[in-house]
């Protein structure tokens, strides 16, 4: 997980740094020019492609790796291979929810438009890969625990992160006044954040049945190269995935909500 964010952090970082440099001289603080949905939405449709077909590229070496390549485990055969979706998916739900947070704080606190849409384009896909964590994980389950399900610290924590994703988007769905749902989802996403610690913690904190971290920055890894190198590839695919995902779909909020400004009715994918 802390790989996921310091690798989310650096990119960030790195495409802000870059267009900072370019367009410096175009607003007296550019980080607030960015914050301009008109200027976010260019940004936007220049980047999510490249990170699109990125990701494509890095999920099909990936799989490759992790289906094909990887060795057969030696304790639970070839029922292993799950952790190549299950592990990078459970990643991404706890980091997209974080990044909810993130950006709850700073709609909150700078009352910035761009946040609120950034948030409503992180929920899907946060609430997709719950679902994915889940539903892989009952596949790893069964075979390994003779249970489809069984209410362990780790399970439960994730089912409720699941919960969160769906309460946020039926909440912000149902208040017609954007603005007003914008700031009642940003409560709920900034209280359900204490939730991703105990997740992460919960192997930890409880006697359960989930296995414990299965990469860490303070332990060499117990898998073989080829295995983990599967894994981070896969996570790093999941995670363009997400940047190019809600990149296109921000761009859609914005277009939504700034249908009436002069400078959307000049755009070519609007003219008739």
């Amino acid at each position: 997980m802390v790989c996921q964010v310091l690798c989310a952090v650096g990119l960030f970082c790195a495409l802000r740094s870059c267009q900072l440099v370019i367009n410096k001289s175009r607003s007296g603080n550019p980080w607030f020019y960015y914050a301009a949905p008109q200027t976010f939405y260019g940004l936007a449709g220049r980047a999510w492609p490249w990170l699109a077909a990125t990701a494509t590229l890095l999920l099909c070496w990936g799989l490759w790796l992790g289906f094909l390549v990887a060795p057969t485990d030696f304790q639970q055969g070839e029922g292993y291979r799950i952790i190549f979706v299950h592990v990078p998916a459970s990643w991404m739900s706890m980091v997209i929810y974080m990044a909810m947070a993130f950006w709850s704080v700073l709609g909150l606190t700078f009352n910035t438009r761009l946040s609120g849409m950034m948030t409503r384009a992180l929920a899907p896909t946060g609430a997709l890969f719950a679902f994915l964590s889940l539903w892989t994980g009952a596949l790893w389950g069964k075979p390994m625990w003779g249970a489809w399900w069984v209410w362990d610290a780790r399970l439960t924590s994730e089912l409720i992160l699941f919960f969160l994703y769906l309460g946020y988007i039926a909440l912000t769905s149902a208040i017609d006044d954007t603005r007003r749902g914008d700031r009642a989802g940003a409560l709920v996403a900034i209280v359900g954040a204490i939730n991703v610690p105990i997740i992460y913690f919960s192997v930890k904190w409880w006697n359960t049945l989930h296995q414990g971290a299965s990469v860490s920055l303070t332990k060499s890894p117990s898998m073989a190269a080829v295995m983990l190198w599967g894994m981070l590839l896969m996570a790093m695919a999941f995670w363009l995935y997400t940047v190019a995902l809600v990149l296109y779909r921000v761009r859609t909020l914005i277009l939504q909500r700034e249908r009436h400004a002069a400078w959307v009715q000049e755009l070519p994918e609007v003219q008739p």
